[in-house]
């Protein structure tokens, strides 16, 4: 994989990672489709260093995914913008991380539960008094009569950028910039 051009900003802090990860709430999959890229936001849980995630066993991207198991997965959260008075040095404060490698559309009825349940703890904690059953899982069908698939994706290729929020530079509503450089 190409390194990071803005080597100064890449994140190699796996505690950091992982905490991130834990506590973004979209993430952005990449699929290969044949005429353009294919990006779709969704849930996504980050457990035992994997990405889990869900949808229909039927689809454009159950499709795309059968077709080309090779996947990026991105997520990104923004901090807020850095102003400054030359305003080629106005920044975003964020992190990010972006993982490749091949997705698994999983068989094991276990597995896919567990994944579930975590789904349901990151997203809806405390919000059911039992856990997900595996029968409710295997047995569930949409509206349009399409099963639920469990996806995960155990990355290949994983790498972390970050630009940490300066709180002197931090941008509000209202603020002003003196005169800029140049004029």
């Amino acid at each position: 994989m190409r390194p990071l051009r803005k080597q100064m900003l890449e994140c190699r802090d796996p505690e950091k990672i992982s905490d991130f990860l834990t506590q973004a709430r979209i993430g952005f999959l990449g699929l290969s489709d044949e005429d353009y890229p294919y990006v779709v936001p969704l849930n996504f849980v980050w457990y035992s260093n994997k990405f889990y995630f869900h949808g229909a066993d039927e689809g454009k991207k159950a499709d795309l995914m059968k077709a080309n198991a090779n996947i990026c997965f991105t997520v990104c959260e923004e901090y807020g913008t850095m102003a400054h008075p030359v305003p080629a040095h106005t920044d975003t404060a964020y992190m990010s991380v972006m993982a490749f490698g091949k997705v698994t559309h999983l068989t094991d009825w276990d597995e896919a539960t567990v994944a579930m349940q975590k789904l349901l703890d990151k997203y809806v904690p405390g919000y059911y008094d039992r856990t997900l059953s595996r029968n409710h899982l295997e047995k569930y069908r949409s509206s349009m009569g399409s099963a639920t698939a469990v996806f995960c994706l155990d990355p290949e290729a994983l790498t972390a950028k970050e630009k940490p929020l300066d709180q002197t530079r931090k941008f509000e509503p209202g603020m002003k910039a003196g005169k800029h450089e140049g004029d």
